[in-house]
């Protein structure tokens, strides 16, 4: 695997890994404010996001690619809202859109067809990302983030699996 692609893919394991921290923080604050089924969708989330980091893991010890683990950084904390939480969601999912397509570019320069092929996995996961949180955001929106609604819609994301 081409140095610089490498570098890229053991910085998006350390990605991976913070947006599970991420999310294991805005669980942590559903938590708080009794919010139970938002608090599951994020530990969820958390637990994708661990998957999303194995998965380039995985990829890199089959293509015999040197893994460096980095330093995770501490999570965002100190949310106002779910509306926050979701706002902060779609706002990290695009950051982490935005890596992916760095890495399929970096991927197509050096002519690596397995990784663009593994890679393209990921854009398509993010595309569904973005969409469910910027769904989950638009219905807060909707509902003013608060009320009865709100707790309908805290026990609707209670379901994920």
């Amino acid at each position: 695997m081409e140095k610089n692609l490498q570098n890229a893919m053991n910085e998006q394991i350390k990605n991976e890994l913070y947006s599970a921290y991420l999310y294991l923080s805005m669980s942590a604050y559903c938590e708080e404010k009794n919010l139970p089924g938002i608090a599951k969708w994020m530990r969820v989330q958390a637990k994708e996001e661990i998957g999303h980091a194995m998965k380039f893991f995985d990829f890199m010890v089959d293509v015999g690619a040197k893994i460096e683990l980095l330093e995770i950084d501490k999570p965002t904390s100190g949310f106002s809202s779910a509306t926050d939480i979701f706002e902060k969601t779609l706002e990290h999912e695009k950051k982490v859109t935005a890596m992916i397509n760095n890495l399929v570019n970096l991927a197509q320069k050096a002519g690596d067809n397995a990784a663009i092929i593994m890679l393209q996995w990921f854009v398509n996961e993010q595309v569904e990302e973005e969409k469910t949180a910027s769904q989950i955001l638009e219905t807060l929106k909707m509902i003013k983030g608060e009320g009865p609604a709100l707790i309908m819609l805290d026990r609707k994301l209670g379901k994920r699996e």
